[in-house]
């Protein structure tokens, strides 16, 4: 399946982005569509039986026939975040059309009992306010599309004319017309402050010529370009350092407030920042496969993957329209049958009010930009939550499973001790180097390293390792095993009673040369520095249940457990042995369960997980694939935090749907029962809706 992403510049309705991804979903050629409103990005995927051209223009005719002034743009013809959907242009055109109108309303008012100038110049100024809102509704019912905001908006104010309300109508339209900038300008500072909290795509770079320095481009910079970076300027791509040294501010790829010291050999993200000294590098990546790019697009992706909450906004809103219309007319006509009074004026003013009290703006945009936010907050802190479903869910999380090695000790091992049986330290480390030689587990690297002298790997004749036990080697002439004491016993029968000692938290490794034992290896990990403050803030969070499933020795284990004061340990475990022992506790759990691995060796134990947590290294791109959500500073003390998001996200969700709906049944039934005029109406709709919006910004400047 080929998949495309277009970005829709301009694009502020989100209940036309409702109907532009429903409709884009059955064009031919279209498998599935997905719009992301906060995003303004339409992801497709195609079956083939249209080409790709064909799709994209069905796709943008669709798009104009819903919001004829939104553009579709391939998305990597344009930066991501960066471009304002409100741009000061059209405010300014906005804000005169609406003076028009005031003015127009003014000079009616002024008019005093005239009636005809009172009505010809209320409707002038309803028509200028409203006049994108008429052409809108006319134009989607020729179309077939009636229920939406525009059509309420029209059909209430006509209404109002009808029942001679020729100044509430044009007020109507006109303080519609206010809200609605006051909308677009805070649901596009809400996108600015989300897009601001995970920093934008470098713009530039300074490239290395023979005659000079040159500035081009960021998107121009290719792999083996080298750069010029100053200080205080991007790092434009991800590069390897060749001259200088310098701080590097990561903060807005890891949320690290520290900077990290860097020099020839390290590695330098695109998108971080040099704070001190000149530095020359190289590029290994273009701007689109650097780490801020491909983060960039991972958050802003995430909200095609709703949360509950969003799916059933989406769905209440697609039912919701037609039957408050259905409704009005109901009050329109059978009170006045009931009743025996047929006043049929004083209901269908009633009625218009009721119509223009029920659009669903506020729910329809603030839920989803409030998930969007949630993301760009935890992207901020270094945190990288896939979708909105994955956010949402860590509410619900009672049990949290940790992988040892990488997760929450260092994972840099190396030899503490070593005990010879019978021959020299130096051919102990030796037998050991050659057996571990082939092997890619760290431990088995600590001890290739531990070996001061090279190893001759034209004379390892073949190694066959067992996942989590150990490997079997034939090197130097003998028959070489290097791993646990079970792994090596059942060749050996010389093992001293002695040899199983306690490695007070490292790992043992024995060594067998054709059948003798030669002794043993001590190799130690060192626990995160931040391990204990994670387990403790994790049970502050009210996570009841803390695990750790390791292939480690029984002693390593536990003398990590004991440590944490984890509620339980299960240790020698393969690969699969792993996910059975996740099922088993998923099955005990009343809640979600998360495990957090590396990403990499614990991808099917991350897939059985509710939610997969690994402690990827930024810019891996095994750990951003193998998990649900990555913690970038390859801190444990993260995962509370994005707890925390979480629990607060929700919380704001909560809060703008209760008051949009309280709001709205309260002036409905106001409205009903003529308690309430379209003034108060308007800010039922358009009012709510930007207060909704405005408490989702609350987000940006949470506390962890």
């Amino acid at each position: 399946m080929v998949k495309k992403t277009y970005k829709l510049n301009g694009l502020t309705c989100a209940d036309c982005a409702l109907k532009i991804e429903d409709s884009v979903k059955k064009l031919k050629g279209v498998n599935t569509a997905q719009l992301v409103f906060a995003a303004q990005k339409l992801h497709i995927e195609l079956d083939g039986s249209n080409t790709e051209d064909e799709v994209e223009t069905l796709v943008k005719n669709t798009v104009k026939s819903i919001e004829p002034d939104v553009e579709v743009v391939d998305s990597n013809t344009r930066s991501y975040s960066d471009e304002s959907s409100y741009n000061s242009r059209e405010l300014k055109k906005d804000i005169l059309i609406l003076l028009t109108g005031a003015a127009l309303f003014a000079a009616g008012l002024a008019a005093g009992r005239n009636a005809l100038a009172l009505f010809a110049l209320m409707f002038i100024s309803w028509l200028t306010a409203g006049h994108e809102v008429i052409y809108k509704a006319f134009s989607n019912i020729i179309r077939g599309r009636i229920f939406d905001e525009n059509f309420l908006m029209v059909t209430a104010t006509i209404g109002a004319f009808a029942t001679g309300q020729y100044s509430e109508a044009a007020a109507v339209m006109l303080f519609y017309k206010l809200g609605m900038i006051f909308e677009e300008r805070a649901v596009d500072q809400s996108r600015k402050s989300i897009a601001g909290l995970i920093g934008l795509k470098p713009e530039y770079a300074n490239l290395k010529t023979d005659s000079g320095i040159v500035r081009i481009g960021a998107e121009s910079v290719q792999p083996g370009d080298v750069l010029v970076i100053r200080p205080g300027e991007k790092v434009p791509v991800d590069a390897v350092v060749t001259e200088g040294t310098s701080l590097l501010d990561t903060s807005s790829l890891t949320g690290e407030s520290v900077p990290k010291p860097i020099g020839p050999g390290d590695e330098a993200l695109g998108g971080t920042i040099n704070k001190s000294d000149l530095l020359t590098v190289k590029a290994t990546n273009t701007l689109n496969q650097s780490a801020v790019s491909r983060i960039l697009e991972l958050v802003e992706d995430a909200a095609s993957r709703k949360a509950p909450l969003e799916s059933f906004i989406s769905k209440f809103a697609a039912y919701y329209t037609p039957a408050v219309t259905i409704a009005a007319v109901l009050v329109a006509v059978l009170p006045p049958f009931i009743t025996g009074s047929m006043d049929f004026r004083t209901w269908l003013y009633r009625a218009m009010t009721f119509l223009v009290i029920s659009c669903p703006c506020a729910l329809v945009v603030s839920i989803p930009l409030t998930f969007f936010a949630g993301i760009g907050k935890a992207s901020s802190k270094g945190i990288l939550i896939k979708g909105g479903n994955y956010l949402d869910a860590l509410n619900k999380v009672d049990t949290v499973v940790f992988d040892k090695t990488g997760t929450l000790t260092k994972g840099e091992f190396r030899v503490t001790e070593a005990r010879p049986n019978g021959c020299p330290e130096n051919e102990l480390l030796k037998l050991a180097a050659y057996a571990e030689y082939n092997s890619t587990h760290p431990i088995a690297r600590s001890i290739t390293a531990a070996y001061n002298e090279a190893v001759d790997g034209t004379v390892i004749e073949s190694s066959t390792e067992t996942a989590g036990k150990g490997i079997k080697t034939r090197a130097l002439g003998h028959e070489i095993l290097a791993g646990s004491l079970e792994f090596v016993k059942d060749a050996c029968t010389d093992i001293p009673a002695d040899a199983d000692i306690a490695a007070d938290g490292g790992t043992m490794v024995y060594i067998v040369s054709d059948g003798r034992y030669m002794g043993s290896v001590k190799v130690s990990d060192t626990l995160k520095e931040d391990a204990e403050t994670a387990i403790g803030r994790l049970r502050e969070n009210g996570i009841k249940r803390i695990v750790m499933l390791t292939g480690d020795s029984r002693r390593a284990a536990e003398a990590i457990a004991d440590k944490l004061h984890l509620d339980d340990v299960k240790y020698g475990l393969l690969p699969h042995e792993k996910v059975e022992w996740l099922e088993k506790i998923k099955s005990d759990s009343k809640g979600g369960t998360i495990f957090v691995g590396d990403g990499i060796n614990d991808a099917p134990v991350l897939a059985m997980a509710d939610i997969g947590v690994s402690m990827g290294r930024i810019g891996s791109d095994a750990a951003i694939e193998a998990s649900d959500i990555v913690l970038m500073k390859d801190e444990p003390s993260s995962l509370p935090d994005a707890l925390r998001i979480a629990s607060f996200t929700r919380r704001i969700a909560m809060q703008n749907i209760i008051f949009a709906i309280s709001v709205k049944v309260l002036f409905l039934l106001l409205g009903a029962f003529g308690l309430s005029t379209m003034w108060e109406a308007v800010f039922s709709d358009v009012g709510v809706t930007v207060l909704a919006v405005l408490n989702t910004l609350r987000i940006r400047h949470f506390k962890i």
